[in-house]
């Protein structure tokens, strides 16, 4: 076996996701922005606000599907590599990496600007030592990292909270027909051009959104936590930035307004009068500095994974993706520090804005074209928890759009967005071109029309299934529980386990044993049957059926040796042979990956061999954690079930009985089934009902 490669440590839930998202929002775009981009459109910059918190949600929606689909390391790199192509992938993987270090420096030099307003400081000088610091926090570990998030964005939605509820309590009394009179009119002070650009400039405000697909490798159960997470923080955010840019264009009008580099302070200052004008200041500086922290801070955590995933892939030197004892990619992060320290030091605050949003609306662009293409490749592997709604409409609106922003913004960010392209085209082409054997998901839509495709990608998003693991809806142990058994104490032939394993399957299903048999023998002809670790799957789909049926035959001799039919040279001691319907392609692959890693576990060999019956060899395939015995006997906190039918039962939620042993015999459960003395019944459930049972009918210890 080869080595492993070193893994990013799971250890970010879905609060950890909401604040690296969240907190990568509430920086610049609501404590610098707001005064530059009311000197470009005049109070629509509330509509600009909002209008780009809607032209996200395609982006959004599309991201969420590809990282529930490929959660690794690299996000925006990473699903361009695997859809489009390295080439496309080199150019997203760089420009997503410059982007969010932009976006870095921005927020790094905002809150020099802020802190400036009580000390006499270099603004630069600060930010540089900022960057520094949050170098070596990402250093140390992720975990770590939000740690200070949490603390930052709780402090921070907090303030922003008292912010809104206050600043509302104030403006409100003065009358909407009055506001609407002397701060909102007239509403468009560019035109309905000037409001467009203004979007696009804004646009960087949400880009920390997406941020968590960079990490989503370290995210645990990243089907549910990336979405939802993603979802939330959209939402806080948006409610935010509409309501406080409302606020500060309300109290400070838009001549005031256009003028200030720190809005929320000057506005605080305006309508802050039950506490000194100070203190109301110094809240705010105080909200925007965790702001510009956590955004820089998950800013570095996110960016520095780019170069870690295309290093990994031989697109940039191999060094970047060195994981260091921390369990984080050092040169990595390091690297990235040193990006956004030139940004500091070099650009001016609007242009650093308007790069980021360029390259991020082309980007988002890119995002939703590979949802489309890996829709239309139809891989059985490409198995997304999450999949975006409105297909491809969603997709489509959120292709033409970017570019539409794009071209308001001005010749700056258009030639930075070219000059990016250009940049990575010709990295890719001089250094990593002849170092990769891959292409992009697009060659299988391709394939569809007469051309070639790229085979390892298909294998890869195999590897990603089983590194993800099972759903709670897969019913894999269900399957195990009613699966036939086969135990051959001999050496046998495997032609005749597959006959036997076909015969008792086709009870259950609406296809011939012979028709079973010949598709599992044309599987093995054809090199079709996954081998190692002691195991051999055979696997086929049929259309209309609705379940999945397992059969398995424990070999305690060994497959007969003779058949080299079956790769790796190695002894056979588990053959499985799942049947499940062609609707639900992922279903049926991660139920296969299940069984490919329980076998994989350390000492489940040696306990499948010593096994004694059925019921031991289906207890020992089901996780531990989600199945129980119990032993009924006279005396004992389960002899209450005895004498009772299963259907008079009153198991938790979630569980049932899957197995009953009675006297050496496995009795199916059924609901007319009585319980008798001296039954052991398996119990399958969620882990929490389980405990249930346990406190009220005892286990078998």
């Amino acid at each position: 076996m080869t080595k492993d490669k070193p893994r990013l440590r799971k250890g970010l839930k879905l609060f950890d996701v909401y604040v690296i998202s969240t907190g990568a929002m509430f920086s610049s775009g609501f404590f610098l922005l707001p005064g530059l981009a009311a000197a470009k459109t005049g109070p629509s910059v509330v509509l600009a606000y909002f209008l780009s918190g809607l032209l996200i949600l395609p982006a959004m929606l599309s991201k969420a599907e590809l990282t529930t689909a490929m959660p690794k390391a690299g996000g925006a790199y990473y699903f361009l590599d695997r859809t489009l192509g390295p080439m496309v992938g080199t150019i997203g993987g760089l420009g997503t990496w410059l982007a969010l270090t932009l976006k870095s420096a921005f927020a790094l030099i905002g809150m020099g600007a802020y802190l400036s307003i009580f000390f006499h400081i270099d603004i630069k000088m600060v930010a540089l030592g900022f960057t520094a610091f949050f170098a070596l926090l990402n250093i140390v570990g992720a975990r770590e990292t939000t740690g200070l998030l949490r603390i930052l964005v709780i402090m921070l939605v907090a303030i922003l909270s008292i912010f809104i509820l206050h600043g509302l309590s104030v403006v409100l009394p003065m009358g909407m027909d009055e506001i609407r009179e002397t701060r909102f009119t007239p509403f468009f002070s560019d035109g309905f051009d000037g409001l467009l650009g203004t979007v696009g400039l804004v646009f960087v405000s949400y880009v920390g959104l997406t941020k968590v697909a960079s990490v989503a490798e370290e995210v645990e159960n990243p089907d549910r936590n990336i979405p939802l997470g993603m979802m939330l923080s959209l939402l806080s955010v948006v409610t935010i930035y509409v309501l406080g840019v409302f606020i500060m264009v309300a109290v400070l009008g838009v001549d005031s307004l256009s003028q200030s580099l720190t809005p929320a302070a000057d506005a605080a200052i305006a309508f802050f009068t039950w506490i000194p004008p100070r203190w109301g200041q110094i809240l705010v500086v105080v909200a925007a500095c965790a702001a510009f922290a956590s955004m820089s801070n998950a800013g570095v955590l996110a960016a520095s994974r780019y170069p870690l995933a295309m290093a990994r892939d031989r697109l940039v030197p191999q060094g970047l993706a060195k994981i260091g004892r921390f369990h984080t990619p050092t040169n990595s992060v390091l690297l990235t520090t040193l990006l956004i320290a030139v940004a500091i030091l070099t650009l001016d605050v609007v242009s650093v804005a308007k790069m980021a949003s360029a390259l991020q609306l082309v980007l988002f662009a890119l995002m939703n074209v590979a949802v489309i293409v890996m829709r239309e490749s139809r891989i059985d592997s490409y198995d997304p928890g999450f999949r975006a709604p409105l297909y491809p409409w969603v997709q489509l609106i959120g292709v033409i759009a970017p570019f539409v922003l794009i071209a308001e913004m001005g010749w700056l960010p258009v030639l930075f967005a070219i000059g990016v392209a250009v940049s990575g085209f010709t990295w890719y082409t001089y250094y990593a071109r002849e170092r990769i054997v891959r292409d992009g998901a697009i060659f299988h839509v391709f394939e569809r029309l007469g051309k070639r495709r790229f085979a390892g990608l298909d294998q890869e998003l195999r590897d990603i299934i089983k590194e993800k693991g099972m759903r709670a809806e897969d019913p894999f142990d269900e399957a195990v529980a009613r699966a036939f058994v086969l135990d051959e104490q001999n050496p046998a032939p495997i032609e005749r386990i597959i006959l036997q394993a076909s015969h008792l399957l086709e009870q259950r299903l609406d296809i011939s044993g012979e028709e079973l048999e010949e598709r599992f023998t044309r599987a093995l002809e054809f090199g079709g049957v996954p081998v190692g670790h002691g195991l051999a799957l055979f696997h086929t789909r049929v259309p209309g059926l609705e379940t999945n049926e397992l059969a398995f035959c424990r070999c305690s001799k060994g497959i007969d040796a003779t058949d080299a039919r079956l790769p790796g040279g190695e002894d056979i001691h588990a053959v499985f042979f799942l049947v499940s319907g062609s609707a639900d392609p992922g279903r049926h692959l991660r139920i296969l990956a299940h069984l490919a890693g329980r076998v994989e576990d350390d000492g489940f060999l040696e306990e499948w061999l010593s096994d004694e019956d059925e019921q031991d060899l289906k207890e020992t395939l089901l996780r531990d954690d989600r199945f129980l015995n119990i032993q009924l006997r006279d005396g004992h906190q389960s002899a209450t079930l005895i004498g009772t039918a299963l259907r008079d039962l009153r198991m938790p939620e979630g569980c049932l009985v899957a197995l009953i042993r009675r006297q050496g015999v496995i009795i199916v459960p059924r609901g007319a089934t009585t319980l008798r003395t001296g039954d052991r019944l398996t119990i399958i459930g969620e882990p929490v009902g389980l405990s249930r049972v346990v406190n009220q009918y005892g286990d078998s210890g």
